[in-house]
């Protein structure tokens, strides 16, 4: 399966205001405090506390990823995950079709497209799944049919501005609620994408 997991302010937002290289996240977002705000550590990411409600459903959904694709906003505003990748043990594919300086020999850059990517983190990650980051690679794959589930973990922020989740499709998604889980500082929306 394809699978798209991304932290959003109420209002679409994936970054504050003035996301740059070394300030990614751009200025005051609280997207990721969700992380942090509980006693249940996670059994996947080293360092993160979940609250009791938000534990059960990350680790679930951090499992099942073998591979992620990264679209090159993304990279570089993650400072290229540090020659890594965003999940502690599946590969990264990055999109790019400029070159990516300083790219690692854990990262795997795709200059041919969206599809592309995804078709080769499949064959490296089985029978688990590929996780998409970022609003470009998300609406490109929806374009194409290859979006399975959506999971948006919604944090009751408005940010009035920063690097908006959703871009232009050219005809309406429809996505059905699998689950709606809510816990301290953010509500969990997984989405099956209807075809």
């Amino acid at each position: 399966m394809v699978i798209s997991c991304h932290s959003v302010s109420v209002d679409g937002y994936i970054t504050g205001r003035g996301p740059v290289a070394g300030q990614g996240l751009g200025d005051g977002t609280s997207l990721f405090d969700w992380y942090f705000n509980g006693d249940t550590p996670s059994g996947v990411f080293d360092g993160f506390r979940l609250s009791a409600a938000s534990a059960p459903l990350f680790d679930a959904l951090a499992n099942r990823v073998g591979a992620v694709v990264a679209g090159r906003h993304t990279y570089d505003d993650s400072d290229g995950f540090d020659g890594g990748s965003p999940h502690p043990a599946a590969p990264l594919f990055v999109v790019s079709h400029r070159p990516v300086p300083g790219i690692s020999d854990r990262q795997t850059l795709v200059t041919t497209g969206v599809e592309d990517a995804i078709a080769a983190a499949q064959a490296v990650a089985g029978t688990k799944d590929v996780s998409l980051m970022g609003g470009g690679v998300l609406a490109t794959a929806l374009r194409a049919g290859l979006v399975d589930e959506v999971v948006l973990h919604q944090v009751p922020v408005l940010l009035g501005g920063g690097r908006p989740f959703f871009q232009e499709l050219p005809e309406h998604v429809r996505l059905r609620l699998i689950e709606s889980i809510p816990a301290p500082g953010v509500t969990h929306l997984h989405y099956a994408v209807e075809r």
